[in-house]
């Protein structure tokens, strides 16, 4: 039963850390993000990257 529990966690874990990054990286203005080489559309891929580790 702990490992169900465990699993359901981490996924619980890993979709705030997706949410905190995406909506933090979507509050910059354009300008912070191309600084840090990135574009407005690659804000969820990079939120799902992150998310992962």
């Amino acid at each position: 039963m702990a490992r169900p529990m465990n699993s359901l966690y981490e996924n619980y874990r890993r979709w705030r850390r997706f949410q905190v990054t995406k909506r933090e990286l979507e509050n910059l203005n354009t300008r912070e993000l191309r600084d840090l080489g990135i574009n407005r559309g690659d804000i969820s891929r990079i939120a799902r990257d992150a998310s992962r580790l």
